[in-house]
């Protein structure tokens, strides 16, 4: 009777873990639906309810195929990551209207004009205004476009196939799935189980940034995914272009270097640099202003004055710091990780680990107000060894929704950043501790 019943409870076992994931996938579905629901009635706090609800659920289909039990299931999980993102395609343009400016920039570039040198508003690009877009451009009447050469380059490509935002979207999700690609030959080259490509495909937060907002940082995730597999299969020249080209999107991939060069070893150094150059030639007609909105961003965005960063916020509670000491003392961290870096080990275990190392502490060192920053890091972390500070890193990209609380994009309430920030500060100690523990 004894040996019945321990076989019945494995087979109700085996047949609760295989439904596990089919579970999480539809309720990952039905989460999308609820938050297209929420988005399209402009219920923002319903929204961001709904993706920390999806972050739960996702939690567990990661805890899941962590544990190597998720063997097989390539087919469902690269199946319904497809269906999430078809599903999000379909979300208005309300959380973000970023997606405006990459249309108008590509359009600018089609009439031949040079997208750094005049604002939407100006009247040489009166010809290009329209009643669906051109109302919609942030900043529209003062800025002119922040984004750096590889991300226009990649708008005018979207251009070419239509000038809407659905045709941007669906650009943006393509190249996205190119990355997806380069990321499951990364865990390939790394010899782990394909199935853990779960850990960025299920992730609700490129699904609603990329498929839902139509944010750049898909071409983020793609170079830096390729950078990452060339680095790693030891082409340094097609190593350093690519993450040049991801530098160039948004500049934060650039702190992943150290993590993929090898000392003395000129080759990556030599075609970043060279790679920069190219893709900025295009466009240097305009002279400084080739940089475009980025030093008035900074300043928008109170990281010049240091009270928009939430670690000089929480010093600057018990005693004053100048924001050139705390510019002085990140750098001082980041350099000594980097020089970490260049002395790792050989393998791809340290380099996939480092870079998730870098790019998160650069993260948290500047605090960004907008969930998109965090998808790159979602990437990185699908790939970083199951050894790494994993869950702590990964608190920041699941709570990145409550970024979105509130209505004015850039303002962060002081709970939100705490449970972010804070939040990922007692996770890592609490996880060390442990560590110290056992050791």
């Amino acid at each position: 009777m004894t040996a019945f019943d321990g076989s019945s409870a494995s087979r109700r076992a085996d047949f609760g873990s295989a439904l596990l994931l089919p579970a999480c996938a539809g309720l990952l579905l039905f989460g999308t639906a609820l938050g297209l629901v929420a988005q399209y009635a402009a219920e923002r706090r319903l929204f961001v309810a709904v993706a920390l609800m999806e972050g739960a659920v996702y939690a567990a289909g990661v805890a899941f195929v962590l544990r190597g039990k998720g063997q097989g299931r390539l087919v469902l999980i690269l199946g319904a990551a497809a269906a999430l993102r078809l599903a999000a395609l379909a979300a208005p343009v309300y959380l973000s209207t970023d997606i405006n400016r990459y249309v108008w920039d590509g359009r600018v570039q089609a009439a031949g004009i040079n997208p750094y040198r005049y604002i939407p508003t100006d009247p040489h690009l009166r010809f290009l205004r329209d009643r669906r877009v051109f109302p919609h451009i942030n900043r529209n009447n003062y800025a002119p476009t922040i984004y750096p050469p590889a991300a226009e380059m990649l708008f005018f490509a979207a251009t070419r196939f239509g000038g809407g935002r659905v045709t941007v979207k669906l650009f943006l999700v393509a190249l996205e799935a190119l990355g997806i690609w380069a990321l499951a030959r990364v865990l390939r080259l790394a010899g782990r189980p394909p199935e853990t490509i779960l850990l960025y495909a299920w992730h609700p937060l490129p699904v609603w940034e990329i498929a839902g907002s139509g944010h750049v940082d898909a071409a983020t995730v793609a170079l830096i995914a390729l950078a990452l597999w060339a680095g790693i299969a030891g082409r340094r020249g097609a190593c350093g272009s690519a993450l040049a080209a991801a530098t160039l999107t948004k500049f934060f991939p650039s702190v992943i270097g150290p993590a993929l060069w090898r000392p003395p070893d000129w080759r990556l150094p030599a075609t970043f640099v060279a790679t920069i150059v190219l893709l900025y030639l295009p466009y240097i007609g305009v002279g400084s202003r080739v940089l475009g909105f980025l030093p008035g961003y900074v300043a928008e965005e109170n990281i010049a004055s240091g009270s928009g960063i939430w670690l000089l916020d929480i010093v600057r509670a018990v005693a004053p710091l100048p924001t050139l000491a705390y510019a002085g003392l990140a750098a001082l961290v980041m350099g000594s990780l980097a020089l970490a870096a260049l002395r790792r080990p050989p393998g791809a275990e340290a380099s996939l680990a480092w870079a998730a190392i870098l790019f998160a502490a650069a993260l948290f060192i500047v605090s960004p107000h907008y969930p998109w920053y965090f998808v790159p890091l979602v990437a990185l972390l699908a790939l970083a060894p199951p050894g790494l500070l994993w869950w702590p890193a990964l608190w920041p990209t699941l709570a990145a929704p409550l970024l979105d609380w509130h209505p004015v994009t850039g303002i962060v309430p002081g709970w939100v950043g705490d449970t972010i920030y804070g939040g990922f500060v007692l996770l890592a100690a609490w996880s060390l501790a442990r560590r110290w523990r056992a050791a």
